[in-house]
């Protein structure tokens, strides 16, 4: 799958939940691996904040991203509707420093992308796959997440509350395509008994109910629901009368545990790449759904590119029959048993290490390890095949490597290690000449690594 953009921009203008103001939103397509950003037209300099991560500094009904003095709250719902509509690169200019809360859904997010549509890009969408269990917790709230490997992205959510209105409520979410119908239209919610604090801390100044879900749940005397009516501008409700206080009706019998859902993939969203695995979740919130995502990024940054996933079982692109029409290596010398998966950019190859192999009797053969410089050419030969699929006719170019740089050799490689390794074009090909950067793993391990120049020449 190719990387996403918007095919033109849009604009969205209202209130912020918090502060009140009118605010504008501007979305625009973005190039290749820009990732999600958000620019400050109102500050001197328009500073840009990466939405990742690393880069939230709270959590407090809402999402909070920023970079040194600039910020941008409440960028969960933009970020969900992003995400769910398979959208990599977007740039948002907005002039407040929260993003608006609209209707308190990802509903006219998710509209205005449909209005404008999607355009695929040639770079190759880099997803994250879960390869084992994941989990964070905190005891305190009794918040979990577990993240589980899975084919596709799946999402199920648990909330508990102890309320006579609001208890238990589960959502699933089993296809990102059902999104806009199942998760969108959910609105976010308060409790009556939040909103005098909220107003205490200077929160949710823009907040109404045409914006939120309130739930009144915890009688209380008339004069302190009238004062809270009064402080939300909403006609006065019978004390006596516990529910919710809007007028419009709930889109879902469990939207609030919808909504919590709709959060999650906008925080998820943080990790900076779309993730294939199944995420479960019991009482989610901003805080644990960005600690999940900042354990992930951290991973994503020790390690800048991940293991393929080989099924030994799945028929492959490239058989050893195949490379061998395209490569002039013979045995023993050619190091490819097959090519597993190719993107525009990037090519995944096989080498099944046995016992036999020609090289080990006289290689340490009392502790038999594959040459470093066997496993270079591996990968070479794998880039090679990535080169020649870039041209027409490939059966009459050759690919000859000019240059090898920043070689690194992690770990052995011994009998019954299956290497697979993955090359990936560092800058296009041009003039015949292309960078490329291989890894080759042994299971989630890198072992080894380099950087080279290839250049094909049409000689057949």
């Amino acid at each position: 799958m190719n990387q996403r953009t918007l095919n033109s921009e849009f604009t969205l203008t209202g209130k912020g939940l918090h502060t009140g103001l009118q605010i504008t939103a501007r979305f625009l397509p973005a190039p290749e691996n820009h990732g999600y950003k958000f620019k400050r037209v109102d500050l001197e300099g328009g500073p840009e904040i990466e939405a990742l991560a690393e880069n939230v500094v709270a959590t407090n009904r809402g999402t909070v991203i920023a970079k040194g003095d600039a910020k941008v709250s409440t960028i969960e719902h933009s970020m969900s509707a992003l995400y769910a509509a398979g959208i990599d690169n977007c740039l948002i200019e907005v002039n407040a420093p929260e993003m608006p809360i609209l209707d308190g859904s990802a509903l006219p997010y998710c509209e205005a992308i449909a209005s404008v549509g999607v355009t695929e890009q040639k770079a190759d969408k880099d997803f994250y796959y879960v390869r084992s269990r994941i989990e964070v917790s905190d005891p305190e709230t009794g918040s979990s997440i577990i993240v589980l490997p899975d084919d596709d992205f799946s999402v199920d959510v648990k909330i508990d509350f102890k309320s006579k209105v609001l208890n238990n409520q589960f959502a699933t979410l089993e296809h990102i395509d059902d999104y806009a119908a199942e998760v969108a239209s959910s609105r976010t919610f308060v409790f009556v008994r939040e909103i005098e604090p909220l107003v205490k801390n200077n929160l949710i100044k823009g907040g109404d109910l045409d914006n939120a879900i309130v739930i009144y749940d915890t009688p209380m005397q008339q004069s302190e629901l009238d004062h809270l009516a009064d402080l939300m501008g909403v006609a006065r409700k019978n004390v006596s009368e516990l529910g919710y206080l809007n007028e419009r009706p709930i889109a879902h019998e469990n939207e609030p545990a919808r909504h919590k859902l709709l959060d999650l993939i906008g925080d998820i969203a943080l990790i900076g790449r779309p993730l294939k695995g199944r995420i479960i979740a019991t009482r989610p919130g901003h805080s644990i759904n960005t600690s999940l995502a900042k354990k992930i990024r951290k991973e994503i940054k020790h390690q800048e590119v991940q293991a393929p996933i080989y099924n030994p079982n799945k028929e492959p692109l490239m058989d050893n029959n195949c490379i061998r029409e395209l490569l002039p290596h013979r045995y023993p010398f050619q190091l490819v048993d097959k090519v597993i998966e190719k993107g525009v950019n990037y090519i995944v190859g096989v080498k099944n290490i046995t016992a036999n192999e020609p090289f080990f009797p006289g290689h340490f053969p009392q502790e038999p390890v594959m040459p470093g410089v066997l496993q270079i050419e591996a990968m070479a030969q794998t880039g090679g095949l990535l080169v020649l699929s870039a041209v027409d006719e490939p059966e009459r170019y050759s690919t000859y490597f000019m240059k090898i740089d920043n070689v690194k050799f992690r770990q052995k490689v011994v009998p019954g290690d299956t290497l697979l390794f993955h090359v990936s074009f560092m800058t296009p090909l041009r003039r015949g000449c292309a960078m490329m950067k291989g890894y080759a793993f042994v299971g989630d391990k890198i072992v080894t690594e380099c950087e080279f120049m290839a250049q094909i020449i049409k000689n057949k």
